[in-house]
């Protein structure tokens, strides 16, 4: 039998600035413009990568916003795929200062009207076209189910104490950098124990202080409180950043009713990305 292509992953985004500027970069090993992208180290997760590799190419920390389409083409004998989200920078996004090495020896914001003929390739042209179809801001609501938490019926004590097993624990700590690249500001839990132990890991990396409510959990949660909570949250997002929620299973059909989409029936410490724009979800991401 033949065997199989090499599969590389890869992570990248294209970088607005006020609709009007895309960030690029040149290689001088290929000669070429494209924008900031590379290769997911060991066990991180896609989002990560995609800050990070943005960061050390250009210097510019960014925030990802609503997801763009992969890009997949032939490197040698391998098949690689590159994930792409449009995103912004959310600090500085000063480049005067970068120094040029062997990897990245120019990076450059460049018009939109003029990236079309500065990139090289047809996909890179072809994925900005569709980030130019969707150049609005957008905010973020993270729905998180909790991670692995131990069994029920292993459980004599009452249930909100319930904690997580140490997968959870693990699943709980790679969550940071996912949280992180979408630039969470604000942390809505559940008040049970297992929900506040998920977004602990992120809130103490990042100084976030977390919010315990009630109504999330499983014990006290209603269909209209909580669909009225999200309406709340929803309302509240140019204020308040990008949020994530994190509660049960029961509780979660609520809010995806509120959001209007359909229950993706997430798994313990999984998550669904939800961008919106005024108030309308434009897309969403599962991780």
């Amino acid at each position: 039998m033949p065997r199989s292509r090499p599969e590389i992953t890869s992570a990248g985004a294209v970088v607005l600035r006020r609709g009007r500027d895309v960030l690029l970069v040149h290689r001088p090993k290929y000669d070429d413009w494209s924008f900031p992208k590379g290769k997911l180290e060991r066990g991180e997760h896609v989002t990560a990568a995609a800050v990070r590799e943005v960061e050390e190419e250009t210097g510019v920390r960014v925030r990802l916003g609503r997801p763009l389409s992969s890009q997949t083409y032939s490197v040698g004998r391998a098949r690689k795929t590159v994930h792409y989200w449009i995103a912004r920078a959310s600090g500085s996004d000063d480049v005067s200062a970068y120094a040029p090495n062997a990897e990245i020896d120019e990076v450059a914001w460049v018009p939109v009207s003029k990236a079309t003929r500065v990139l090289t390739y047809p996909h890179d042209r072809d994925t900005l076209a569709e980030a130019l179809q969707h150049p609005k801001r957008t905010r973020t609501v993270i729905v998180l189910r909790h991670a692995q938490s131990r069994a029920r019926r292993t459980w004599h004590a009452e249930d909100a104490l319930r904690p997580l097993l140490a997968t959870g624990q693990r699943q709980a700590e790679r969550l940071v950098p996912v949280l992180e690249a979408y630039g969470v500001r604000r942390v809505m839990t559940s008040s049970s124990v297992r929900c506040a132990d998920t977004v602990a890991p992120y809130c103490r990396t990042t100084g976030t202080e977390p919010e315990p409510i009630d109504r999330l959990s499983e014990e006290h949660a209603r269909r209209g409180k909580v669909r009225k909570l999200v309406r709340r949250t929803v309302e509240a997002l140019g204020k308040t950043g990008p949020t994530v929620i994190c509660t049960h299973r029961p509780v979660l059909p609520f809010i995806f009713d509120e959001l209007g989409l359909d229950d993706p029936k997430l798994e313990k410490g999984e998550l669904l990305v939800v961008h919106l724009r005024r108030g309308r979800v434009v897309a969403s991401e599962r991780h």
